[in-house]
């Protein structure tokens, strides 16, 4: 496997992709570390200390440490993803037909909405982070320290126009990532910042054992809990229903073509990580309103039950979880399409009448795969969460974390690997490829 990694510098091409990866992923580290100016950063790291396990230390776990440290980036990519998801649901809505003819108009129509898009998340920022600067400033710490020591106007504007700026910087790195680098800019984004806290989680468990909070057979336990349940999801994730497609011989010219069977491989969790990061960025929403007033009861009753582990909580991301599981596959799935495209290039599946009865069974399969494929990332996402408030448990790398985290790396070493395969050279397994398992679920 060393070998493997060290044949990515032997490729020219791949050796600059994953440098500029490198390059930009480590300014983004640099940026999360700067504090905004006027903050107190002893009394947010306070702060933060008490809120671990709500949904506000949750999103620090997301934002990589920036949002504990009040950085530039404390924002990251949160306004960036909720408008990618407004603007999926008006054109999956059919709402305005401006935006249906965008979609129609090939790369001229996706750069468009892209850039609808950068304009919707400009927006959304100046809210989000208004609401957190005015929240923040004004949440009790342990101790009674001020996180701000001097609230003026020209703080709440340096603060947002700092903030809404380093979320547009954090957006276009991850778009160049997307098209200069290696894998998902965005999802490695929140990648690099879920895994910068693991070394934290694991100075915590020995702080635990020192302080024999919890015993050295609790601690195997849970570390076989997270080796368990690490394995189970790629194990998910790299499963697939492949469906057989057979095609008939034609005759062009001189030549016989086809007459070939192949197959059309659906995975089991076709969303990835798509879903549970819409789902997060969903639920930061209300916390984002009820900022704004932090000293109304009926808001800190809210927060007191939208919080990891509470019932409302969980149940709401369960149901988000699945609704963009479903809604992720309409988009990329065409049923109808797959068919017509099949019959055009004389494709069948074996069993089934071209047309409209093969779009059916299409669609079938793709809805049972889909429900079972969501069922696991709910149980992935929210079982820890739960074994931690009902049994006290100290998990430190969380379901949704998990899933990211496995997700984001096959999918970026999946890619690494195509290219050194392109150039004839081995895979990171000598006698294995990352690739689809297939399930054959009917």
């Amino acid at each position: 496997m060393l070998k493997s990694f060290a044949d990515i510098f032997q490729v020219p091409e791949l050796k600059k992709k994953v440098l500029i990866t490198i390059g930009i992923l480590t300014a983004y580290r640099l940026g999360a570390v700067v504090p905004l100016p006027g903050i107190n950063g002893e009394a947010m790291r306070l702060l933060f200390e008490t809120q671990r396990n709500t949904l506000l230390g949750f999103l620090d776990i997301f934002s990589g440490g920036a949002l504990g440290r009040f950085s530039i980036f404390s924002m990251g990519i949160m306004p960036y993803i909720n408008s990618s998801i407004i603007m999926s649901l008006l054109q999956g809505a059919h709402v305005f037909p401006y935006l249906d003819h965008l979609q129609k108009e090939g790369e001229l129509g996706r750069k468009k909405l892209n850039q609808i898009t950068r304009y919707l998340t400009m927006v959304l920022g100046v809210i989000q982070s208004f609401g957190l600067v005015y929240s923040l400033a004004r949440l009790p710490t342990p101790g009674g320290v001020p996180i701000v020591d001097n609230l003026t106007v020209g703080f709440y504007a340096l603060s947002v126009l700092t903030l809404m700026t380093g979320t547009m910087l954090v957006m276009w790195m991850g778009e160049q990532i997307t098209e200069f680098g290696v894998g998902n800019g965005i999802s490695l984004i929140i990648f690099t910042g879920i895994v910068v806290g693991l070394p934290r989680g694991i100075q915590d468990l020995f702080r635990l054992l020192r302080i024999e909070e919890i015993s050295i057979f609790g601690a195997l336990f849970l570390l076989t809990v997270v080796l368990g349940f690490t394995a189970f999801t790629v194990l998910v994730e790299t499963g697939q229903r492949k469906i057989m497609v057979q095609y008939a011989k034609r005759v062009v010219g001189r030549r016989v073509m086809g007459g070939t069977s192949t197959f059309l491989p659906i995975k089991v969790d076709t969303s990835g990580v798509i879903a549970v990061i819409f789902a997060v960025s969903i639920l930061s929403v209300p916390v984002t309103i009820a900022q704004f007033f932090p000293e109304s009861p009926l808001a800190v009753q809210f927060m007191s039950l939208w919080n990891r582990g509470g019932w409302l909580y969980e149940v709401i991301y369960a149901s988000l979880i699945i609704f963009f599981c479903y809604f992720y596959n309409s988009i990329q799935f065409n049923p109808i399409d797959l068919a017509e495209n099949m019959k055009k290039w004389g494709g069948f599946i074996p069993g089934i009448r071209p047309g409209e009865a093969t779009a059916q069974y299409i669609q079938k399969i793709l809805e049972r795969i889909t429900l079972w494929g969501a069922l696991f990332i709910v149980m992935i996402a929210i079982l820890p969460d739960i074994l931690r408030k009902q049994l006290n448990a100290p998990f430190f790398f969380g379901g949704t974390s998990l899933l990211i985290a496995v997700g984001v790396a096959l999918d970026t070493v999946g890619q690494i690997e195509s290219h050194l395969i392109m150039r004839h050279y081995e895979g990171f397994m000598k006698k294995s490829r990352i690739k689809g398992r297939w399930f054959n679920v009917k």
